[in-house]
């Protein structure tokens, strides 16, 4: 800290002192100097202060896949069904192959050697979708052939194809977090409906699921994603449909906020009051604008 030029100051006599101890108080300990630096010191911690906000700027946004960036219809309409339809003939043509062995041996052991119980659990998990990372890995495989072959597109709204060029543009880094396994969410992004650039992978920077991050509604999860990719709990901002995983981001220090899809749930007063305004748009949406700071 710069201190003030003293030469040509004179303090007058302390008449409260004893002639002999006059001025003989150090300069820097004069209570009249603390009057004259208390403005530097304010002005320091104002900028400081600036400094923070400036540190704490969003640098990346987290993106769930159904209900988010896409319809939970296509999912459940869609992809499943085409999971319990392709099933039987992949298990015909590829129950004994080393292709199809690291998908089989992730099942539980006790539908591993028995075709039949091995599909019929499938058909169980996926009627009550049951969110588990080998069923996911299984999926994921199926719909390969579905998305290459061109039978499957994947519907993104308008919005969100606009979105990503923008922010990418703008310096911000996309993640995707999708129960679904990370080979789903590739294939997702590669074989889109939009004619003009089916393959959306460019602007993602990467993927996330329960096996490499864990269950979206845990804490720990979102964690994790902050320690894998050096980005800070506060310089994120998480889009999803689903409350609990807004909770649990939320708890992690991230920015989350609810999105609101034709066909998604219904969100309650109390959740809106709590986690802020649904987002309905990703880019002419006024606060989320303001949160990522993109015009």
């Amino acid at each position: 800290m710069d201190m003030p030029q003293t030469k040509s100051f004179k303090p007058k006599p302390n008449t409260f002192l004893p002639t002999e101890q006059r001025c003989s108080i150090p300069i820097h300990q004069l209570p009249t100097l603390t009057v004259l630096l208390a403005p530097k010191v304010r002005l320091q911690k104002v900028a400081s202060r600036s400094s923070e906000r400036k540190m704490s700027a969003i640098k990346a946004v987290l993106l769930d896949i159904e209900g988010t960036v896409s319809s939970i219809s296509f999912v459940r309409d869609v992809l499943f069904p085409y999971t319990l339809h392709a099933l039987p003939q992949v298990l015909d043509e590829k129950w004994d192959t080393p292709e199809f062995a690291p998908y089989r041996n992730e099942f539980p052991v006790e539908f591993r050697d028995e075709r039949e119980k091995f599909e019929a659990h499938v058909r169980d998990l996926t009627a009550r979708d049951v969110k588990v990372a080998y069923l996911k890995g299984l999926q994921g495989y199926l719909w390969l052939t579905a998305y290459r072959s061109g039978n499957i597109k994947a519907p993104l709204y308008a919005d969100v194809i606009r979105a990503l060029p923008l922010w990418t543009s703008r310096g911000l880094k996309v993640y995707i977090y999708s129960s679904g396994s990370v080979l789903a969410q590739r294939l997702f992004f590669e074989y889109t409906d939009n004619e003009a650039q089916p393959d959306q992978r460019g602007y993602l920077s990467g993927y996330f699921d329960t096996v490499n991050a864990g269950v979206k509604w845990e804490k720990g999860s979102y964690e994790k994603i902050c320690e894998e990719t050096g980005i800070l709990p506060h310089e994120w901002v998480f889009l999803t449909d689903n409350v609990k995983e807004v909770e649990a981001a939320t708890a992690a220090g991230l920015h989350a906020r609810i999105v609101l899809r034709p066909g998604n749930a219904p969100v309650s007063d109390d959740d809106v009051q709590k986690f802020g305004s649904l987002v309905t748009d990703f880019v002419d949406d006024e606060g989320l604008k303001g949160v990522l700071g993109v015009p």
